[in-house]
């Protein structure tokens, strides 16, 4: 199976990929719209986006991906991001004059620049490809931060592990397919499958609202009274100006939550299209039984 992702070989999300689908093939794109892309047209089997980190917060590019697109989340899992910092053979720690990476990965590393103020940061805009430019260029006074792997497979030196501001750093990734390929085809279980622990299923929502006053209020009440457990909240720009719409999760029991939950909140006035249904992750395990890292 071919699976999209954002970055070089080498960077988290491809790691994420191989979580998720046995036997995959790492499909590097420029772009989580990309990633979308090459599902919604078929040169890729399915697709990984990087949706929320634990120091970062929420990848709002990707969630955009999603609300944009047509593509299902039809999984998820959540990795540990263990950073390093990364250069040539032969460089060293003292001799860094840049330090290149992902913006999300160098905002996970605010501890080690407040340390090194010298040191200038490089946005770019992947990881692994920074790891694989730092090996091109050859150059000891600029580094990368990127995986362990990305070192080993650009042959990089680990100038620094655990760069990362926090021990238990993770990313949680979603994966997605086109519309109507199906959670079985990728060896997911189906939402219609009985949940194996209580709020074992978990559903993403995009959802518009009236824009008046206590429309958020009545939106938000849906999940209280049915007692749905909503997990995250994203607040994103819509088509028009000064307009919003919502990425809502959360997580239920009964497969027939979603559905009824949706009816409610179309019935309040929101306009709601569901992103997905799917096994929430649970740490080691996930509801089918699956072994997480």
């Amino acid at each position: 199976m071919r699976v999209g992702f954002q970055g070089e070989l080498g960077a988290f999300s491809e790691e994420a990929i191989y979580e998720l689908v046995d036997e995959a093939e790492a499909v590097p794109c420029r772009s989580f719209d990309a990633v979308v892309l090459a599902v919604e047209q078929g040169t890729a089997d399915a697709g990984v986006l990087p949706v929320e980190n634990t120091l970062a917060g929420t990848v709002a590019a990707a969630y955009d991906a999603l609300a944009g697109g047509s593509t299902r989340v039809v999984s998820e899992v959540a990795i540990p991001i263990r950073h390093c910092l990364l250069g040539v053979p032969g460089a060293s720690l003292q001799s860094l004059e840049e330090v290149r990476s992902h913006p999300v990965a160098l905002s996970q590393c605010r501890g080690f620049f407040a340390l090194h103020p010298g040191i200038l940061e490089q946005a770019v805009y992947d990881t692994a490809g920074a790891a694989r430019a730092v090996a091109s260029a050859g150059v000891p006074t600029v580094a990368a931060i990127a995986s362990r792997g990305a070192g080993v497979r650009y042959g990089l030196d680990v100038l620094q592990a655990e760069l990362q501001d926090r021990s238990d750093n993770q990313t949680r990734f979603f994966l997605v397919t086109r519309e109507g390929m199906g959670e079985h085809s990728i060896g997911e279980p189906s939402a219609s499958s009985q949940a194996v622990d209580r709020l074992a299923l978990k559903t993403a929502w995009v959802a518009e609202i009236p824009n008046r006053p206590g429309s958020l209020h009545e939106l938000l009440g849906v999940f209280v009274t049915r007692g749905l457990d909503l997990t995250h909240v994203v607040s994103r720009p819509a088509e028009s100006p000064w307009t919003y719409r919502f990425i809502l999760e959360f997580t239920h029991a009964d497969p027939a939550d979603a559905g009824r939950a949706s009816e409610e909140a179309e019935r309040l006035g929101a306009v709601v299209r569901e992103l997905g249904t799917f096994a929430a992750w649970q740490g080691d395990r996930q509801a089918d039984g699956k072994k997480g890292p």
